[in-house]
């Protein structure tokens, strides 16, 4: 620094220490009691926001486009979505029915309830939305059922099916033909038995019998949006916990065997959150431990370690009230200021305690005449910490600009408290007295500096022919935990089409003019569909209602009546069986080898299994249940879809209805991509096409378009205003191009080599670990500071023989152990920051400890001999 503001600094950093020191239980007391308070109000105030949205500004076009959206459709937003599945078409639907009924009996806990499956609509217009193909192979399906439906219509009991069993294969002997169609059936029914053979709760699934498509089936979904509570950190837990609940209280997996598993937002977010913290939680404890031990090993004192850990712990308190209060919640980003504090804050502490030790004068007067030597230096890096933190501040990402504003808010804390509680604490209880012995080490033996600056400068034009390789991963959902349940179901949703987050939503003024916008959107090659309101309307219904009027002409006269459930006599059960098992073995002898007598046989084994068991009786009607329990049921529904009638826009349901129309009659258009939108180029080429009909458009895709170009222009000016700020702020306390050339340079370097890293170590960058750059210009410039300065304050040119190196290693170590610790967490987003800023702080710690100290022998200071 220019002598003037030397002075200047140094005295008054000096005197405010002696003062300290001669205050120092005071200044212990108020200390404790202000971070009582500031705990206290953290712990009560603070809030946590998981919604990645949030991170950027809402003054931005698309973010308006998006929250207008969510305004008008309410109804999407802060959901759960609760998927129902399993092997068997007619359990699922039965543990759907029951969970169905138990949410809406609980409205002030889950508010709507939003279930297609269980609107009159669909039971009774369902076949409609069939393509023609496929209800025409139904109907065929069916029309050959017709003779076996309409006796298990009259007769839905155990002898019932087995007495048609026995007379299919008696008929069957002469024809087998006949019981073509038959054997999948047979195959089925034997299943179920070796499936009660074994425990398993299983049922014949007469939904997939008649429907045809299991796969279709076999899952359900059903929408709630829960009460919240956004004042708590968890502000869908209540709804989740009784969820969780209601599964178990209606044994779904025991009397089901099926699953109940929950995504949407809100379980994404409660998931998320819990990912982030517990992975911060670990970070935190490693990070602790880490710089315990780094402390134990650089400062070798046990009062030191003890001075400096009450003094992070204080320091990390107050940062967080600061957080709380200048802030109010916390976001994804801004939630690793804890780890970040422990591994900065732990530096300056470091560097003050190890020029303390340099010293053999009395305690007060040692630690007096450490901050008038390294306070100017420790000043200096937090202001530069500071502006590497704050460079978010002017851009959109709010997301790291509130992480700007905590950490640095925090550097400034952690200095002040590093200059008056450590010292205190010191003061109260100094060490013994041990001198260090200070040396250049293996630092001091490195190759000659020509060197060493050769190779930099090499390894500097390699990666300048790599870092434009460098990528950024646009997509959020890759930021994802795919251990969790709420992500791993969303994939399993995407993988089964039956959801597609980067549909593109357009809002426009009504249904007309939502209807010409689907016309020109369907033209567009890159896109595969559109739904609109018109667009639930059944096409073909003529056809279609020809098919079902037909079906029904057949069928109905089956089917007059209402279906009940009939339970049948032990005694006409084993008489079925025992007549079922004989026709087989009639067949077995009568017919050739083929797939239809395997499936025959099988069945009589199974059969015989069940009957030779020591409670025959009790195994029939348990069987009767298996095989008959959802009959009725099935054939009311398929009673029901027969009288199905022509369909238009006034019979839309109000549960659909209004989610597609708004109260003031605007209209959603939702537009499916055709393409691969998880590449950012397909994605890309998809939303400009929209846009090129729809300007206002929105929807994942455009929000990840835009958020990508957001984010690499927040980052683009953090790093110009750091760079341009701390050269500034340099250049006017050094007022030498020299010292500011030899801080930057390893700076630089080391920013070069990060984006070389990246490429190389396939780790691209994202929403998270964006932060890289513009930290290590606020980070890593704090150790070329201590050894400039300190470099210009020795009268010998071997900077590296004084504490200074010791104190920038252990420094980095520290910072290098706590994001390392924040790369294991299981969040995907906080470990690629984690990573990545490891990775940068050792290669500044490299380009500090080998680099700097070559030039600053190849570029030694005026007067230097």
């Amino acid at each position: 620094m220019n002598s003037k503001a030397t002075s200047s600094v140094q005295n008054a950093i000096s005197q405010w220490v002696g003062w300290v020191c001669r205050h120092a239980k005071a200044t212990v007391l108020l200390s404790f009691i202000a971070t009582i308070a500031l705990f206290y109000i953290t712990i009560t105030e603070i809030g946590i926001s998981t919604d990645t949205s949030d991170m950027l500004s809402p003054d931005l076009l698309f973010r308006q486009n998006s929250i207008a959206l969510s305004e008008a459709f309410p109804q999407f937003s802060d959901n759960i979505v609760i998927v129902i599945d399993g092997g068997n078409a007619d359990l699922v639907n039965q543990a759907a029915d029951q969970v169905n009924a138990q949410l809406r009996s609980e409205p002030n806990l889950f508010g709507e309830v939003f279930d297609p499956a269980d609107l009159d609509f669909f039971q009774r217009n369902g076949l409609l939305y069939l393509e023609t193909d496929e209800l025409v192979d139904m109907a065929d399906r069916l029309i050959a059922a017709q003779p076996f439906l309409g006796t298990l219509w009259i007769k839905p009991t155990l002898p019932g099916l087995l007495d048609l069993l026995s007379l299919f294969l008696k008929e069957g002997k002469s024809n087998q033909e006949l019981l073509g169609d038959a054997r999948p059936m047979i195959s089925n029914i034997t299943d179920i038995i070796l499936a009660q053979a074994s425990g398993k709760p299983d049922q014949l699934s007469w939904r997939t019998i008649i429907s045809g498509n299991s796969a279709e089936n076999s899952t359900r979904i059903i929408v709630v949006q829960p009460k919240t509570d956004f004042g708590s950190l968890h502000p869908g837990a209540e709804a989740i916990k009784r969820l969780r609940e209601i599964g178990l209280e209606l044994k779904l997996k025991q009397k089901f065997d099926v699953r109940l598993r929950l995504t949407g937002s809100v379980p994404l977010a409660e998931e998320e959150l819990e990912s982030v913290v517990d992975g911060l939680g670990l970070a935190g404890i490693l990070s602790l431990s880490l710089v315990l031990v780094l402390l134990f090993w650089g400062l070798k004192s046990l009062r030191l370690v003890l001075a400096t850990l009450i003094t992070l712990i204080f320091g990390l308190v107050w940062t967080a009230g600061f957080a709380t209060l200048a802030v109010g919640t916390l976001n994804l980003i801004s939630v690793a200021f804890a780890v970040l504090f422990i591994g900065l804050s732990v530096d300056f502490g470091i560097h003050f305690a190890l020029r303390y030790r340099e010293s053999s004068d009395a305690p007060i007067s040692a630690l007096a005449k450490a901050a008038e030597r390294v306070g100017g230096a420790l000043s200096l890096s937090a202001v530069a910490a500071a502006i590497g933190f704050f460079s978010f501040l002017p851009t959109d990402y709010i997301g790291l600009a509130e992480l700007g504003l905590i950490a640095g808010g925090g550097m400034f804390i952690a200095l002040f408290a590093n200059l008056t509680l450590l010292p205190a604490l010191i003061s109260l209880m100094p060490p013994k007295p041990l001198q260090l012995r200070v040396s250049a080490g293996k630092l001091s033996r490195a190759p000659g500096h020509w060197p060493v600056i050769g190779v930099a400068a090499v390894l500097a034009v390699l990666s300048l022919f790599v870092a434009p390789k460098v990528i950024f991963d646009f997509d959020p959902l890759n930021l994802k935990d795919t251990n969790t349940e709420s992500v791993a179901t969303f994939f399993d949703l995407m993988a089964k089409g039956k959801g597609n987050p980067y549909s593109i939503t357009v809002l426009a003024k009504d249904l007309a003019t939502a209807d010409q916008l689907a016309a020109r959107a369907k033209k567009l090659t890159e896109v595969d569909s559109v739904v609109t309101l018109s667009s639930m309307v059944p096409a073909e219904q003529d056809d279609k209602l020809a098919i079902i009027d037909n079906l029904a002409l057949i069928l109905g006269p089956s089917l007059t009546g209402s279906a009940k459930a009939i339970q049948s006599s032990e005694t006409e059960q084993l008489k079925a069986a025992v007549s079922l098992q004989n026709e087989i073995r009639a067949f077995r002898r009568a017919t050739g080898k083929s797939d239809l007598l395997d499936a025959v046989s099988n069945l009589g084994t199974a059969l015989n299994r069940l009957l030779t068991s020591s409670n025959p009786d009790h195994a029939l009607a348990e069987l009767e249940h298996r095989l008959l329990a959802s009959l009725p049921h099935q054939m009311s529904r398929l009673k029901k879809s027969l009288n199905a009638a022509a369909t238009t826009l006034k019979d839309i349901p109000k549960e659909l209805h209004s989610r597609q129309i708004t109260a003031d009659g605007r209209a959603k258009v939702e537009i499916k991509p055709r393409g691969n939108m998880r590449n950012r180029q397909e994605l890309a080429a998809f939303v400009e096409a929209v846009r090129q009909i729809a300007p206002a458009a929105t929807g994942t895709p455009v929000v990840i378009l835009e958020a990508g170009d957001t984010v690499i222009q927040a980052f683009i000016e953090a790093a110009a205003i750091t760079f341009v700020l701390i050269i500034i702020l340099v250049l006017a306390l050094t007022r030498s191009l020299r010292e500011i050339a030899l801080i930057f340079t390893p700076l630089l370097l080391a920013a070069l080599f990060i984006l070389a890293a990246s490429v190389l170590l396939s780790l691209p960058f994202n929403f998270a670990n964006v932060i890289v750059l513009p930290l290590l210009f606020g980070l890593g410039i704090a150790g070329s500071i201590h050894l400039v300065l300190r470099d210009r304050d020795q009268d010998s040119q071997n900077v590296m023989a004084t504490s200074t190196p010791r104190a920038v290693v252990f420094s980095a170590l520290t910072t290098i152990g706590s994001f390392g610790s924040i790369a294991l967490s299981s969040h995907p987003g906080t470990s690629s920051m984690g990573v990545l800023l490891t990775i940068a702080i050792s290669l500044s710690l490299i380009c500090t400890l080998i680099v700097l100290p070559a030039l600053l022998t190849a570029w030694p200071k005026a007067g230097a001999k």
